[in-house]
């Protein structure tokens, strides 16, 4: 399975200190019914045996939705399991070790803050790069600030497909149009509310909107 533009456009990122008293399965599951076209599993504190259990589960829920699974960072276990494919940030294994252990047929994505590291990435063999982030976010206490234009610049420089991540929510999701993205991933704009099916389909119809 190799990465199709149309899979980005409304990419959900997981984390669990949204949730309350919901499970996670539940929430995906309701944010993929709203209209989320990729997951990816980001799981930073859970230990290896929890972590393998829920990587399965959402797994299995992603398959029965069609929709492609993604492990962040974690490769070991994206090819353990045979995900569709792993996430890595410019912290994590350099992308060309990734696409060695993971194989020429598994998505492989990667960030980027610059123009510099994207085309890096992209020769490297990363099938599509997330970019951000683009507003100010409380999910990620390291993410570095990327200027509209600096985003305009990287879709502009590569050739593989540019999601935007970084404080999207729906108030500002339509500022990225023009720039080039083919979709955007969220955090908690999606897994944050109490209706997350609700979330995603209103995310859904602005994204389709701003990559018009």
């Amino acid at each position: 399975m190799k990465c199709d533009k149309k899979d980005l456009l409304l990419y959900g990122v997981t984390d669990r200190s949204w949730l309350g008293e919901r499970t996670l399965y539940s929430a995906v599951e309701q944010s993929i019914l709203g209209g989320v076209t990729m997951v990816q599993l980001r799981e930073k504190d859970l230990e290896k045996e929890e972590f393998q259990k829920e990587a399965r589960q959402i797994q299995e829920l992603c398959k029965k939705h069609q929709v492609p699974f993604l492990i962040n960072d974690n490769v070991e276990l994206a090819v353990e399991i045979e995900a569709d494919g792993v996430h890595v940030g410019q912290h994590d294994m350099e992308a060309g070790q990734v696409r060695q252990k993971i194989g020429p047929d598994k998505i492989l994505g990667v960030s980027a803050q610059t123009v510099e590291q994207a085309l890096k990435a992209q020769a490297a063999g990363a099938d599509y790069l997330g970019v951000g982030a683009v507003f100010p976010t409380g999910t990620k206490d390291d993410a570095d600030a990327v200027s509209l234009d600096t985003l305009k610049a990287i879709c502009q420089a590569v050739d593989i497909p540019v999601v935007a991540i970084g404080g999207i929510k729906e108030s500002n999701i339509l500022s990225l149009k023009g720039s080039g993205i083919c979709g955007v991933a969220v955090v908690s704009a999606i897994y944050a509310k109490e209706d997350p099916q609700a979330a995603a389909a209103g995310l859904r119809k602005l994204t389709e909107e701003a990559i018009q």
